[in-house]
């Protein structure tokens, strides 16, 4: 099945199935990255990740290594090697990458909860594409010891879930005792516009927002450059990391052989202008929230896009909404909202202070409500 890298039999007990994104190590498996040059080189995990010990300490059961976009250098999910996840939503549509098989395992109920590593929008994405909750945690919060490293600067892992009980119960698993903050009704959200998104999108995460009360327009002056400063760090890092495997392309698909390159070049001298700009954004997005409990915009600008024709490489603009909460270090949580007139929903993405994941549970705990 294309969901997994590795399935599993589930351990004894009763504790949540968890799926392990196979960039992240667990004990006796090979971790893969989603690459056959990877999987040809890898020695079966001498230890968990600590976040999968934290998992397992606490009763967890581990039903697989879950598939992902090759090097996680992918926003649709789609991977020639190992194979594609299918969207439970629509087998036509993208699942979302790079932690595709984690959100389908989910949504298809194969696990309880998931554990994704997000960069630049990797656990959201998905979420979206396939209908269900997650959450980009602060940089910095979740140890990456045993986590296969795309861009070091930008990395996290966080959990996914069908609701935001399972993503709390996920975050519980990373971090024991963690507990989302009371509801503040008197909390104000500052709705950030950013240009070419769909309106019947805008409108839809509008209309679910206004369910908690008044959203005030806000805008971000460097929200749009801020992606591209994060693809600049991912670029150069995910060289660093995999460059020494293109030396045989015959292990590499030719999208991911050609898009480490690529990258390479585009991103070479542009390293101190990124640093800047995302210390600059970082400033704009901790002024908005001295001013609102949180910000809110939409994950994807679209619901999710059929696969990309030709080189495949059309997943790159589907970042342009989630990379630049990479690029300030802030948490995220995406959950999906009703799209009238779709079949597909639209997800909300809320934006948090460093450190603000309690607050953005609850949050998205009350306005899960909200929406029935």
């Amino acid at each position: 099945m294309t969901t997994w890298i590795v399935k599993t039999d589930d351990a004894p007990g009763d504790g949540p199935r968890l799926a392990v994104k196979d960039a992240i190590d667990v004990a006796g498996l090979p971790t893969t990255a989603g690459s056959r040059a990877v999987a040809e080189r890898a020695e079966p995990a001498a230890a968990d990740a600590p976040v999968v010990a934290s998992a397992r300490a606490q009763g967890a059961r581990i039903v697989g290594k879950a598939n992902l976009t090759e090097f996680c250098l992918g926003a649709d999910g789609v991977n020639p090697w190992s194979g594609t996840p299918v969207n439970p939503l629509d087998p036509s549509r993208i699942p979302g990458g790079s932690s595709s098989g984690s959100a389908v395992a989910v949504a298809t109920g194969e696990a309880d909860v998931a554990f994704g590593t997000d960069t630049a929008g990797s656990v959201r994405i998905p979420a979206a594409c396939c209908g269900i909750a997650a959450l980009k945690t602060t940089h910095g919060r979740v140890p990456l010891g045993g986590v296969y490293p795309l861009s070091p600067t930008l990395d996290t892992v966080g959990p996914m879930g069908r609701d935001v009980a399972a993503v709390v119960t996920g975050m519980r698993l990373i971090e024991p005792g963690f507990v989302p903050d009371a509801y503040d009704a008197n909390m104000t959200v500052g709705r950030l516009r950013v240009p070419n998104v769909d309106p019947a999108i805008d409108a839809a995460v509008d209309d679910a927002l206004r369910r908690l009360g008044p959203i005030t327009d806000e805008a971000c002056e460097h929200f749009q450059d801020a992606a591209l400063a994060g693809g600049v760090f991912i670029a150069e890092e995910a060289y660093e990391q995999n460059g020494h495997l293109l030396g045989d392309p015959s292990k590499i698909s030719e999208r991911m052989y050609r898009r480490l390159n690529v990258l390479k070049e585009a991103a070479a001298g542009r390293r101190a202008w990124a640093e800047q700009l995302c210390k600059t954004l970082r400033a704009e997005f901790d002024a908005l929230l001295d001013r609102h409990g949180v910000l809110a915009l939409p994950v994807l600008a679209g619901v999710a896009p059929e696969p990309a024709g030709g080189d495949g490489d059309g997943d790159l603009p589907l970042t342009m909404l989630t990379g630049p909460v990479n690029a300030a270090g802030l948490p995220a949580f995406a959950l999906p909202v009703p799209l009238p007139g779709s079949h597909l929903p639209a997800s909300v993405q809320l934006i948090g202070p460093a450190g603000g994941e309690e607050r953005l549970c609850a949050v998205a705990a009350a306005l899960e409500a909200a929406l029935g």
